[in-house]
């Protein structure tokens, strides 16, 4: 039996979680549960950062896992990675404005911009365990290498 990489299965678990601590926000918000939906999207927001440490610290330290799926199915997965990490980026970006704009009482952005940031977290979450599930469970993960390669596939 093949165990799952520690590292990768972590983070990908922080992102799961913060996912559904942004439901539980939004669910929160539309009860007018301003404590709780505020202390709810605190934890959120740890738990992207805690994900984002411990990813940026594996790709430094360690680097990133390569496709090793089929050849017929690389540039597809590349595709869908791409996708993933503008998600991320978009997602990560937008959260930071969100969270500030809501400890800062700028209300009227906060409540434009938190339903989209919401949305693109979900489907940054959803992405992010498809990738995983690529490469390591379906698939066995490829070579360890720099980001370079592993995202750009050479």
């Amino acid at each position: 039996m093949n165990s799952l990489p520690i590292l990768p299965t972590i983070s990908t678990s922080f992102i799961v979680i913060s996912a559904i601590l942004v439901a539980i926000g939004w669910y929160l918000i539309a009860k007018r549960n301003i404590e709780g939906h505020k202390k709810v999207m605190f934890f959120a927001g740890v738990f992207a950062l805690s994900f984002f440490i411990v990813y940026a610290t594996r790709t430094i330290f360690i680097g990133n896992t390569s496709f090793g799926g089929p050849k017929s199915l690389k540039l597809y997965y590349h595709i869908f990675l791409f996708f993933h990490i503008f998600l991320a980026t978009t997602g990560g970006v937008f959260g930071l404005v969100s969270i500030i704009s809501g400890y800062k009482n700028k209300l009227k952005l906060h409540k434009k911009i938190g339903p989209i940031t919401s949305i693109i977290w979900f489907f940054t979450a959803i992405t992010g365990v498809f990738v995983y599930c690529l490469l390591y469970v379906f698939y066995k993960g490829g070579d360890t290498t720099s980001v370079i390669k592993a995202v750009l596939g050479f």
